[in-house]
C-alpha cells in the first residue's frame, strides 16, 4: 500500500491513507467502523464525521443537512483528505464492533440448559436426498418431500404456501439433493426452505433493542459459539432521549414508520459489518431473536405504541408470532424466523423477562431482586414460586441526559470521585485516562454520595454555604459544585442536576421499596440482588446505597449481571427448552403498575432525600454519618 498522508483522531489513534481514499475507507480498513446504510453510497447520511484540522476534498457532500455542515459536519464517504487531517468522530456515527465488548459474561448455552439437553436453535437443519420423479414414482414434489422427511423420522412437518411456491424449483436446482432448513418448534416443526447441500455454516444473531444502544450477537448455531459483538447507539435518539417521546412522536407526529426504519437499519448496518468482517453471506444467518423494552419492542415490529401511555397501559400484544426476517426489513435470510421475547406488561418488556431469565431467580427458592439500571429502572423481586414486577420512570439522568455536563461512559468521562474532607477538593478518574470533558452515570453517583458524606451537600441535596467559593460557583442555574477544573473550562454538577439525580434514584428505590412491602417482607429479607443493564455494572454499591439507591444490604449479596437483555436473547437463540422457559417466566410475573399507587408516591417522596428521610432504612450509612 502507498500511504501517503494520515488521519488522526481526536482520540489519539493514527491511520493511513492512501492517495484517492475516502476517510470511510481508510477507517473500515483500521477496524474503526462508522455507520454507513448505504455502504458507501452517500445516500444513507450517516457516517458524519467533523474535520478539526487539515483540508479534505468533498467533490459532493451526499445527503446531509446544512445543519450539520454549519456544525463542521462531513460525511466520512464523501470527504477525500488532502494531506493529513484531524477528526472528530461522534458519537451516533461509531459501530463498536469486537468481542472486547462483550456486554455479559453468558458466552455459553449449558449451564442454563436442562441436564442432558443439547443446543435446539430456532432453526433445525436436516439433509434429504429425494429421488427424481418417474413415471413409475410420479407422487407431487410435495408429497415426495413429505415422503422423505417421514424416512429421516420428521413427520408432522408444516409448510406454508411461501414455501411451497419456490420449493419445486429449489428441488430440481439442487439435483434432489438438498438440506431443509426448518423451525425448531415444541409444536410441528415449519419448514423454512431449501438449499443445495454445502458445507456453509449456519449463523443466527441475538438483538437488545435498548432505549440507548443497540447490541447483536452473532452466533454459529452449531457450536452455540459468540462469532463476534456490535454496539451502536439507537438512532431513534434523534427524536428524543426516553420512550415517552418516541412514543409521542410515533402517535402525534406520524412517525412510527421513522422510528421503525431508525432500529431496524441500526441492527442491519451491525449485522452487515460483523458479516463482512467474517466472510459471512446473509443467507448463511438463518434466524434472529429480539429482546427490548414493550416500547422498543413494538416500534422494531412497527406496532403503533399509543395504547402504551395511555391509561390502562395496554400493548398491542405480550406474546409475539414467529414471524419471518422479510416482516422487519432484516438483512439475514429473509425466509429466517424471528423469536421476540415475550413481554409483562407497557413497561416490562422482553429485556425484563430475559434478565430474569439469565439470573436465574426463578429457579430458586431464595428471595431474590433483578434490577436492569439504564435509561429506564424495571425490577423484579421473587423466586420459584412467585414473581413480581415493576418499572418506574428513573429517566436517563445517568446515560447523561438533562445533566449540565452529563455524559455516558465514554472516553473523557469523570467515572469516580474523592472529595478531601478537611479542603472538600475533588479528585477524580477519567475514563481513557485523558482530558476530563464531562461526568458519567457512576461518576455522578460517587460525586453526590461523597458531597453528602463530606459535608458539601445536606440531606436534601443542597449545597452548605460555608463551601469555598473557588468550590462552589454562580451559574445561571444557581450554585454549581466544581467537580474538575480542566483546559475546556468548568465541569459542574448544578443544584438542578443534583435535583435530577435525586429524581431518579428516589424512584429506583421506591419501587423496590413498594414491591417488598406488597408481599409483606423487608429489604433484610432480599438474598440476592441482581444488577443489570450498561450503565449498572459501573456502579459502586457502597455508594449507591449511601446516596439511597440501593438497598442497605450486605455487599456480597449483590452480583453484576451486565446486559441481561442480549444475554437471553442469545440464550433462547440456543434452545427451545429456554424459549419454553422464558414464555413460562413472563406467565409467571405479577406487574404492579406504580403510576397508579398512592402509597409509590409517598414512597418517592420519602425517597428525595439523602440517603432517605428515614435514616435508621439505611444503618450503615447512619454508622458513618456519626464518626
Amino acid at each position: 500500500m502507498n500511504y501517503v498522508m494520515e488521519i488522526k483522531l481526536t482520540t489519539g489513534k493514527t491511520v493511513p491513507v492512501e492517495e484517492g481514499e475516502s476517510i470511510l475507507h481508510a477507517l473500515w480498513r483500521q477496524e474503526i467502523y462508522l455507520t454507513a446504510s448505504c455502504g458507501g453510497k452517500g445516500t444513507c447520511g450517516k457516517c458524519k464525521v467533523r474535520i478539526v484540522e487539515g483540508k479534505a476534498d468533498i467533490p459532493s457532500p451526499g445527503k446531509i443537512s446544512d445543519a450539520d455542515k454549519q456544525e463542521g459536519l462531513a460525511l466520512a464517504c464523501r470527504a477525500f483528505p488532502k494531506g493529513d487531517v484531524l477528526i472528530e468522530i461522534p458519537e451516533g456515527s461509531r459501530l463498536v464492533v469486537g468481542q472486547k465488548i462483550a456486554v455479559s459474561g453468558i458466552t455459553r448455552p449449558d449451564e442454563y440448559l436442562p441436564e442432558g439437553a443439547g443446543i435446539t436453535p430456532l432453526v433445525g437443519h436436516v439433509s434429504l436426498t429425494l429421488p427424481p420423479p418417474t413415471l413409475d414414482d410420479n407422487i407431487s414434489d410435495l408429497a415426495r418431500m413429505r415422503r422423505s422427511l417421514d424416512e429421516s423420522g420428521l413427520s408432522g412437518m408444516r409448510f406454508s404456501r411461501d414455501f411451497v411456491s419456490t420449493m419445486g424449483q429449489a428441488l430440481r436446482d439442487a439435483g434432489w439433493n438438498v438440506t431443509l432448513t426448518h423451525t425448531a418448534s415444541a409444536d410441528a416443526p415449519e419448514a423454512v426452505f431449501v438449499s443445495p447441500v454445502g458445507s456453509d455454516k449456519k449463523y443466527g444473531i441475538a438483538v437488545d433493542i435498548g432505549t440507548t444502544t443497540v447490541v447483536v450477537y452473532l452466533v454459529d448455531l452449531a457450536d452455540g459459539k459468540i462469532v463476534d459483538v456490535g454496539l451502536t447507539y439507537n438512532s431513534q435518539m434523534r427524536w428524543g432521549d426516553d420512550i415517552i417521546t418516541r412514543i409521542v412522536h410515533a402517535t402525534e407526529g406520524g412517525g412510527l414508520e421513522e422510528l421503525r426504519r431508525a432500529v431496524v437499519s441500526d441492527i442491519n448496518d451491525l449485522t452487515s459489518v460483523l458479516a463482512s468482517k467474517h466472510n459471512i453471506e446473509r443467507d448463511s444467518i438463518e434466524c434472529a431473536t429480539i429482546a427490548g423494552n414493550t416500547t422498543m419492542t413494538q416500534l422494531f415490529w412497527g406496532l403503533d405504541p399509543g395504547t402504551i401511555r395511555e391509561e390502562p397501559y395496554i400493548p398491542t400484544l405480550n406474546s409475539y408470532p414467529r414471524w419471518q426476517a422479510r416482516s422487519a426489513n432484516l438483512k439475514i435470510n429473509r425466509r429466517g424466523p424471528v423469536y421476540t421475547l415475550p413481554q409483562v406488561a407497557s413497561y416490562v418488556g422482553g429485556d425484563i423477562v430475559a434478565g430474569v431469565l439469565a439470573s436465574k431467580m426463578h429457579r430458586k427458592e431464595e428471595l431474590a431482586l433483578f434490577m436492569d439500571i439504564g435509561t429506564n429502572g424495571e425490577i423484579a423481586l421473587g423466586n420459584n414460586e412467585w414473581l413480581m414486577c415493576a418499572a418506574t420512570s428513573a429517566g436517563p439522568c445517568f446515560e447523561g441526559s438533562g445533566i449540565r455536563h452529563g455524559m455516558r461512559a465514554t472516553d473523557g468521562a469523570i467515572e469516580k470521585v474523592k472529595i478531601d474532607p478537611a479542603t472538600f477538593t475533588p479528585s477524580i478518574s477519567v475514563i481513557g485516562d485523558g482530558p476530563a470533558t464531562g461526568i458519567c452515570g457512576s461518576g455522578m453517583i460517587e460525586a453526590i454520595s461523597e458531597m453528602f458524606l463530606t459535608g458539601v451537600l445536606d440531606q436534601k441535596g443542597k449545597f452548605r454555604d460555608s463551601l469555598p467559593p473557588e468550590l462552589l460557583v454562580k451559574g445561571e442555574e444557581g450554585s454549581e459544585f466544581v467537580i474538575h477544573k480542566g483546559e475546556s473550562g468548568l465541569i459542574t454538577l448544578t443544584e438542578v442536576d443534583i435535583e435530577n439525580i435525586l429524581r431518579a434514584k428516589a424512584a429506583i428505590y421506591a419501587g423496590v421499596s413498594l414491591l417488598v412491602s406488597e408481599v409483606g417482607m423487608s429489604m433484610e429479607d432480599i438474598r440476592k440482588v441482581y444488577i443489570a443493564g450498561g450503565f449498572g455494572r459501573y456502579i459502586d454499591i457502597e455508594r449507591a446505597v449511601v446516596m439511597g439507591m440501593l438497598p442497605d444490604i450486605p455487599v456480597e449479596r449483590f452480583e453484576y449481571l451486565g446486559n441481561t437483555s442480549v444475554a437471553g436473547a442469545y440464550l433462547t437463540l440456543l434452545s427451545e427448552d429456554l424459549r419454553v422457559e422464558a414464555e413460562n417466566v413472563a406467565s409467571m410475573m405479577t406487574y404492579v403498575e406504580l403510576s397508579v399507587s398512592g402509597r409509590y408516591m409517598d414512597e418517592y417522596m420519602s425517597a428525595m432525600f439523602l440517603p432517605h428521610t428515614e435514616l435508621g432504612r439505611f444503618p450503615s450509612v447512619e454508622k458513618i454519618l456519626k464518626k
